[in-house]
């Protein structure tokens, strides 16, 4: 669809963790914010704001440090926002622990930009005989979701070859089980091992913040079970 602009990492993350008919969350609310936060890193680290610090190596993934490449903001709020949030940082903070402090409200967050840019807009529906009245959030074209997940579905075909910003958006799709909901006619595991081997081919840096990520989604299902 030219002219239509691609959407942040993060926005095309938030989007494909909704039902496009109904609004609601393919997975839970904290594992999507998690990604979120992985995704809003990616695009710094894309944008060559952000570094893994190297001298980290020996380190497990989930615990290198972040560090500012550059300061310069990018103009968005989110991003502008995480790009301050390691400037004040002393020391620099390990990967993981970015990674939860940054989702605490950035699911919200999210919704707002979406809300405010015309890409989402709030629908009421009325229950029990209007007393109670629950808000979901729609996309107001079909574009937005059905663009990145052709991408996506051009890319496990083979039809293509993946940019760094669509083999990165593989690499959170497959970590945060969305590989389903692309309603693709694939079996789930391979069409999750496809995916997979992309986003590996590209930048270790990205890989190690979505190995971050999927650790951090650990942590959940691990806490929830204590």
């Amino acid at each position: 669809m030219t002219g239509v602009p691609r959407l942040p990492l993060r926005d095309e993350l938030f989007l494909l963790g909704h039902n496009d008919d109904t609004g609601r969350l393919h997975v839970h609310r904290r594992a999507l914010a998690l990604g979120l936060a992985g995704a809003v890193l990616i695009d710094l680290f894309l944008a060559g704001r952000v570094t893994l610090d190297p001298n980290d190596v020996t380190r497990p993934v989930p615990d290198q440090r972040l560090r500012l490449h550059s300061d310069r903001p990018v103009g968005d709020l989110i991003a502008d926002a995480a790009i301050a949030s390691l400037r004040h940082a002393r020391p620099a903070p390990p990967l993981r622990a970015w990674l939860r402090g940054f989702a605490v409200d950035l699911y919200e967050r999210t919704r707002a930009g979406l809300v405010t840019t015309g890409i989402l807009h709030q629908h009421r529906r009325r229950r029990l005989g209007g007393l109670v009245h629950r808000a979901s959030y729609l996309s107001t074209h079909a574009r937005w979701s059905v663009i990145p997940r052709a991408r996506l579905c051009y890319l496990a075909n083979g039809r293509e070859q993946p940019d760094n910003h669509t083999a990165a958006l593989a690499g959170l799709v497959a970590t945060l089980g969305l590989v389903t909901h692309l309603y693709l006619d694939d079996d789930t595991a391979s069409l999750t091992a496809r995916l997979t081997a992309v986003a590996d081919q590209h930048y270790r840096p990205v890989r190690d913040i979505t190995t971050a990520v999927d650790t951090a989604v650990g942590d959940l299902a691990t806490a929830a079970y204590r």
